[in-house]
């Protein structure tokens, strides 16, 4: 799931990037320094959401409209009539192995690339951090008076209050600005002998608008995504020509603190430190005053032909700046609507209570979920385990027998299926079938033969009236529900069994009573239990247990689900075993 989430912010900061890019080219002239420069905070907005919890940031299901919507409770009709048969074994559960060539871990494999990409890029980035440490200690704080005084009033002119330390160090060849806490700036050592009176003015002025600009901070929030990113390229890419934004844009505050004749040594000063280096390379952490020389041009040429910006060009750049916005907020809409593969149903309940029966699942990871009509209340084991979506298997046979009456495929008269000749490894599969002994062998040929003769968009139609767990049959017509495409979640099972149960959804009443009779495994001490197991044999190994059902006694009736998930074991008489212990615990059966 996170792999997809992944891919999907790829997809969609690959086009907020090629956006702004766009927009920067076209409207090259209608657009500001600053405004320029502020288009990339909205890529920080595409590549936020999938770092996000998704009950932070859900707007897949404004897309998916009535997809997710929570059953309302309904009648409490009892089911009086006498079980049709009795099926003496019903705890077995027959099942198919399906292959599996796409390994499990796949998704493993690439978060642990992704991990150890990010480990490598943060060991790069401690070291540039580790250095910012050794400019700290190795600095010294600057006693020149005239230079202090020069840079107290700069910080005046552009409005700044707080303590910046102004320090020189012989380890740098370039001025730079760091630190949110507490803000350096520092400066090449003994630079007031080469440098004039306003050259070092326009130098604080620049390393000052940083500050003034919280480009320090941004700094830092932009190291932290491309760590998150760093097998982009575009990412890379675009946070190379923020940084030059970002040089322009203080360039351009500093200009206009200018008189246009100093626009000219401003530029000169800046060619000054084009062939300096730093000494300590790339800083990350740090806004430095030198560049590429590339960089460095086109700093130049935007100073050599720097005017003072109109209000027309503010109020230009401001409409351009909220179109940008639209588009962007709109790719990433669509971008978590894509994102979100349904794979987690969103359950709340006030009724309901969560208990700790970790006792009955030792071994297996699993969760249990019961409702009581009558107090109309859930009891849940594993609130995590309960809403995630996994493949029905056989339990949805259950919806599938309904499904083949209500469009005539089958008929409580008429059920039988012909064998179709294929020797399974089942022998009570290798024979003709109707429903009941169908469902008492959990015969799987049987119900693909079903499936198959329903139209698609019939199935369809009915998983969505259902509101069916993910309601997705891409995985092909008589497999989709096979450790395939469609899941569902424990909760949705209770909810649509006592759906079923109660006939919400307007099925004919006599094949409602046809499943429930098909559906009916035993009886006693007054309580009769009804259900189906399931079991998701991939590569051979039992990798998911179900047992669904309900117990009807004079008390009420109780809807149960039961799931288990191991790496092989984990099947419907497991989950049948674990759900009697649990329901004879409660003293419902």
């Amino acid at each position: 799931m996170f792999v997809n989430h992944v891919v999907i912010s790829v997809i969609v900061s690959s086009c907020t990037i090629t956006l702004i890019f766009l927009i920067r080219k076209v409207f090259r002239s209608h657009l500001s320094a600053k405004w320029k420069y502020n288009l990339w905070f909205l890529l920080l907005v595409s590549l936020t959401p999938v770092f996000i919890p998704k009950s932070f940031f859900d707007f897949g299901d404004i897309f998916a409209s009535g997809m997710i919507q929570r059953n309302e409770a309904g009648s409490s009709t009892f089911a009086a009539q006498a079980p049709t048969f009795e099926n003496a074994n019903w705890v077995q559960d027959l099942s198919l192995s399906v292959s599996r060539y796409t390994p499990d871990s796949l998704s493993t494999i690439f978060v642990s690339i992704w991990v150890v990409g990010m480990i490598i890029c943060a060991s790069i980035t401690i070291s540039a951090w580790l250095k910012i440490q050794q400019i700290k200690r190795t600095a010294s704080v600057i006693t020149n008076q005239e230079v202090i005084d020069l840079f107290e009033q700069c910080k005046k002119d552009v409005k700044i209050t707080r303590h910046i330390v102004l320090a020189e160090s012989n380890q740098v060849k370039s001025p730079m600005t760091f630190g949110v806490f507490k803000t350096y700036v520092v400066v090449p050592s003994h630079f007031d002998e080469w440098l004039s009176i306003n050259e070092m003015k326009y130098i604080f002025l620049h390393e000052l608008m940083h500050q003034k600009n919280h480009d320090i901070f941004m700094n830092y929030v932009t190291v932290v995504y491309q760590l998150l990113y760093w097998f982009h390229p575009l990412v890379w890419l675009a946070f190379r020509e923020m940084r030059v934004d970002r040089e322009i844009a203080c360039d351009v505050a500093v200009l206009n603190f200018l008189d246009k004749r100093n626009y000219l040594e401003y530029g000169h000063t800046i060619i000054k430190f084009l062939d300096q280096e730093s000494g300590v390379g790339n800083v990350v952490f740090a806004n430095q005053l030198n560049g590429s020389k590339k960089a460095v041009k086109k700093r130049i040429e935007k100073i050599a032909s720097h005017k003072a910006e109109s209000k027309l060009l503010q109020l230009k750049s401001t409409v351009i700046f909220s179109m940008v916005v639209v588009l962007v907020a709109s790719q990433v809409l669509v971008g978590s609507a894509l994102a979100d593969d349904r794979s987690r149903y969103h359950f709340q309940d006030d009724r309901t209570i969560y208990e700790d029966l970790d006792n009955y699942f030792r071994g297996f990871e699993g969760s249990f979920v019961l409702y009581d009509l009558k107090a109309d209340q859930y009891r849940i084991y594993n609130e995590a385990g309960s809403t995630q979506r996994v493949s029905p298997n056989s339990t949805y046979k259950v919806f599938l027998s309904l499904f083949g009456l209500e469009t005539g495929v089958i008929s409580r008269e008429d059920s039988l299926l012909k064998w179709d000749g294929i020797h399974y490894p089942y022998e009570q599969w290798n024979r003709d079938q109707d429903l009941f002994t169908a469902m008492r062998n959990s015969t799987t040929w049987y119900f693909k033969e079903m499936d198959k003769n329903i139209s698609p968009d019939m199935i369809q139609a009915f998983l969505e009236q259902l509101n069916y767990g993910n309601s997705n049959t891409s995985g092909g017509i008589g497999e989709y529900w096979i450790e395939s495409s469609l899941k569902i979640s424990p909760v949705e099972q209770v909810q649509l069994l006592k759906a079923f149960y109660t006939n919400e959804f307007g099925f004919q009443e006599n094949n409602i009573q046809t499943v429930k009779d098909s559906i009916r495994l035993s009886k006693k001490a007054g309580s009769i239990l009804s259900g189906k197991t399931g079991t998701g044999t991939v590569n051979q190994k039992d990798v998911n247990g179900w047992f669904v059902g309900y117990v009807e006694n004079e008390e009420g009736t109780y809807f149960f689900a039961t799931n288990i998930q191991n790496e092989d074991d984990a099947n419907g008489p497991k989950a049948a075993e674990i759900t009697l212990s649990i329901l004879k615990a409660k003293g419902l059966y």
